[in-house]
């Protein structure tokens, strides 16, 4: 079986790890805050912020920006469920926006036409879906326009770029997952990125407790603390992200030089001024049935990222998204399939998942 994820975990993350065994120090420490720093640089950040998931740094990020029950926030229904729920841990309202056919990302003008509707919404939550920026010139613009907090959903596009600057520097706060499929890891764990000091401050505040003394409580805080065992994991991912990148980028490239043709599937876009990390490499075909049946009595590993779109989940259902329609989405939700593309595969393993789809029809 080709996995359709396969961490890479090796020698140098495991002697790292018993160095912080032997040091006896296995929470907070100095390997999260290296962690933090060399992380907050590479993204083009002031701060970051170490969590013990990419969904506790999706929390702390709303929070830090002091969103409040009833607020308005623009999202996509087009993700994993985290991006929104972070929402409601804030007791504020999501407000679904339709995405983008080509990019599978929030659309601006659908956007634009929920900000006429809803014209309170306080920001905008987006998310650079599969590794691939969302349109962010567009977004600037909106959230500039209508005074907007911005945040960057980006747990699946460590290192992508628009117009060449880092993915998680754009918005007031960003959040990142360092989940074992993704494009780097440290089991579990997340980080915050700002160049706000105010809301970097609130930020360690609420992974700590509410404390930055000990026995001292000054918000109501969460022990979303990063491990120096994580860190120490991530430390080490983190010097092989760009190459990790790099095999993704290559991988995504042949599978699509060897399918591109096929009449039965649309293979994934790059689009202008973007550089896409491949955390997913996903087609879209009408065939789905059948492919992955196929798929499945050939080896070959697949995701379905995602199969519903968010306001359709029961936990929305019972919240009252019952007259909702994205279009766009709801097709993608009904077609998408992604292939693998890890940095783990080899060039036998391209061959064979291009020879066997090529064979399909």
């Amino acid at each position: 079986m080709i996995p359709i994820a396969n961490p890479i975990i090796e020698e140098e993350e495991k002697s790292l790890v018993n160095e912080v065994m032997d040091s006896g120090m296995l929470v907070m420490g100095k390997y999260v805050k290296k962690f933090e720093e060399k992380f907050a640089k590479y993204s083009e950040t002031d701060f970051g912020i170490a969590t013990s998931s990419g969904t506790t740094a999706l929390d702390v990020a709303l929070k830090s920006l002091n969103i409040e029950e009833n607020d308005k926030i623009i999202t996509t229904p087009f993700t994993f469920i985290a991006s929104s729920n972070s929402i409601l841990y804030s007791k504020a309202d999501p407000i679904f926006a339709d995405v983008k056919e080509d990019s599978f990302n929030i659309d601006p003008d659908s956007i634009k036409r929920l900000l006429n509707e809803y014209p309170d919404t306080k920001a905008l939550l987006i998310v650079h879906l599969f590794g691939q920026p969302c349109d962010m010139d567009e977004i600037i613009k909106i959230v500039n326009q209508h005074n907007l907090l911005l945040i960057e959903d980006s747990a699946q596009a460590h290192g992508a770029t628009y117009n060449d600057q880092k993915v998680g520097s754009f918005g007031d706060v960003s959040a990142f997952s360092f989940y074992p499929t993704k494009n780097m890891t440290t089991g579990e764990g997340g980080m915050v990125l700002t160049d706000q000091v105010e809301i970097m401050k609130k930020a360690r505040l609420l992974v700590n407790h509410g404390s930055t003394q000990k026995y001292h409580h000054d918000i109501l805080g969460y022990n979303y603390r990063m491990t120096n065992i994580s860190a120490a994991i991530g430390l080490v991912q983190f010097k092989k992200l760009d190459e990790y990148n790099k095999r993704r980028k290559k991988n995504a490239q042949k599978l699509t030089q060897g399918l591109v043709d096929l009449d039965w599937l649309k293979t994934p876009a790059v689009l202008e001024n973007r550089e896409h990390v491949f955390h997913q490499y996903t087609i879209k075909t009408d065939y789905r049935d059948e492919l992955l049946q196929y798929l499945k009595e050939n080896g070959i590993g697949y995701g379905i990222h995602y199969p519903l779109p968010t306001y359709e989940q029961n936990l929305y259902q019972k919240l009252g998204y019952k007259d909702i329609t994205c279009p766009v989405t709801e097709r993608l939700c009904d077609q998408v399939v992604s292939l693998p593309v890890h940095p783990a595969l080899s060039e036998k393993n391209l061959n064979y998942i291009i020879d066997k789809l090529r064979k399909f029809r």
